[in-house]
């Protein structure tokens, strides 16, 4: 109850009458909410047919136990649910949050298949969790016994943060090493508060801290120490960095004021929302209100874009894309979200050129045909000559999602081998990177991709980096102290 956001508007209820009424009001209102979603949960879960080939459990990255848990929920077993939701995964209610359900889980649902709508997973998960935190079930990283192994964990993303937690049960001694001044990566600057709450972040952190895992926040390899000194102080290193460097456009005028990358817009979003001072959005340069934005893009990340911009209180917010709804990588369930709050999309259209020499005032716009497939298998888009039109923006976000930064250039580490996509090169048995003892997982070794795979990553490379330390404390190789 006392969780409860209606709670803080009416005081303590303890002086006042009035004020007692109040909190009583409030508190009825907060059993009704929690009833409905108890009542809503178990129904949902109920839908489940438990199907002799649980394909949403096998295309769910990380196999959760899918139709067990919503057995469970609907019997009203919801701590028991909870727990065998909590074996496989470490953060089920942000996946409840965040996931794609809708291309993964629920899409391949059987009763989705039969056309009587899918069994919403990813609410059932998340309320699962939540009762959990909320009833004081989730119980509190208890490290193993003490192996003497150091560990340093590059990145505090959602695979860096999973294997974590495991290498600390396991009692290696764990150092997580983050650029940002708050642990949890995109989970914590690039994804809107309104999606997933930054509350629900931190929460996961802190419990990794009160588990004795040290978070250095802030550093930065290659500036505060050198991959070779971190690798002279640890026994072996997880690189999960993640894929930050925004795609770019290559058309006249992209530089001009007012063109702005899609990180930056969210990440300066994400801070305000946590109260920080943003300079950004005290001159207006990385906020939308009152604007004509412009977003570019089909991801999750443009999505994510269009609809911080609605609530930022922009004048207009169209999204423009080089192919059509079908062929659009991000979540259609997002895309109907962001109709519904009043952004348009401008299907089969590219940017050619930025108007404006002192800040940006319009995107000159060509409109694209499907042509033959392309590698992917994607009908490739084309100009469509003579098709030439000019959208008015005040800002443009470009959304075009993310590659990997240059780690070897960036660290210090010229050994450290990568792919010609610059992801990290690692050994796929070992999950090793071309420097012994250096692990690498997540987005930095498989590009961008969804934070379910990033969570996958964490628990497959635990395995891998604890058998490698099991060995090394067996030969007596331990760093010193």
């Amino acid at each position: 109850m006392a969780d409860n956001p209606m709670l803080k508007f009416v005081g303590t209820g303890q002086a006042y009458p009035e004020k007692r009424a109040a909190n009583e009001r409030a508190e009825d209102f907060a059993e009704i909410s929690r009833s409905f979603l108890v009542e809503k949960a178990e129904e949902q879960a109920s839908r489940c047919s438990q199907c002799g080939v649980p394909y949403c459990a096998t295309h769910c990255p990380l196999h959760n136990h899918i139709p067990d848990w919503l057995r469970l929920t609907a019997e009203g077993r919801v701590r028991e649910a909870y727990e065998l939701s909590n074996q496989t995964s470490t953060m089920p209610e942000i996946c409840g949050r965040i996931c794609p359900q809708d291309r993964l889980c629920e899409g391949n649902c059987v009763i989705e298949f039969s056309g009587h709508g899918a069994v919403t997973i990813g609410s059932v998960e998340k309320f699962i969790t939540d009762t959990a935190w909320k009833e004081g079930w989730v119980e509190p990283v208890v490290p193993g016994a003490a192996t003497g192994m150091s560990v340093a964990i590059i990145g505090a993303g959602p695979a860096g943060l999973t294997t974590a937690e495991y290498l600390r049960v396991a009692g290696h001694e764990v150092h997580v090493y983050d650029r940002h001044d708050r642990a949890g990566g995109l989970l914590t600057y690039g994804i809107p508060g309104f999606k997933l709450e930054k509350d629900i972040v931190m929460r996961r952190v802190q419990r990794l801290k009160d588990g004795g895992i040290v978070f250095h926040e802030n550093f930065e390899v290659g500036r505060d120490a050198s991959m070779e000194e971190l690798r002279a102080k640890h026994d072996a290193i997880l690189i999960a960095t993640g894929v930050y460097k925004s795609r770019d456009i290559r058309a006249p005028g992209v530089g001009a004021p007012g063109v702005v990358k899609a990180l930056d817009f969210l990440t300066a979003s994400n801070k305000a929302g946590f109260g920080d001072d943003v300079p950004s959005h005290t001159d207006g340069s990385l906020l939308a209100t009152g604007k004509n934005v412009v977003v570019i893009g089909g991801g999750d990340t443009a999505m994510d874009c269009v609809r911080t911009a609605i609530r930022q209180g922009a004048r207009s917010v169209k999204c423009l894309y080089r192919r059509d709804r079908e062929n659009m990588p991000g979540s259609q369930r997002e895309v109907a979200n962001a109709e519904e709050e009043g952004v348009e999309f401008v299907w089969l259209s590219a940017p050619i050129a930025f108007e404006g020499t002192e800040h940006v005032s319009g995107v000159k716009v060509t409109k694209m045909r499907l042509g033959a497939p392309d590698a992917s298998g994607r009908r490739a888009p084309e100009p469509d000559p003579g098709s030439e039109f000019t959208l008015e923006a005040d800002m443009v976000i470009k959304a075009l999602g993310y590659d990997p930064e240059e780690l070897p250039k960036l660290f210090g580490a010229e050994d450290l081998s990568v792919t010609r996509w610059g992801t990290l090169r690692v050994d796929h048995k070992t999950m090793m990177t071309s420097m012994d003892g250096v692990f690498a997982a997540g987005d930095i070794v498989r590009g961008a991709s969804l934070v379910v795979w990033a969570i996958r990553d964490g628990r497959d490379v635990t395995e891998h980096m604890h058998r490698y330390l099991t060995v090394k404390a067996k030969a007596g190789e331990r760093v010193a102290a």
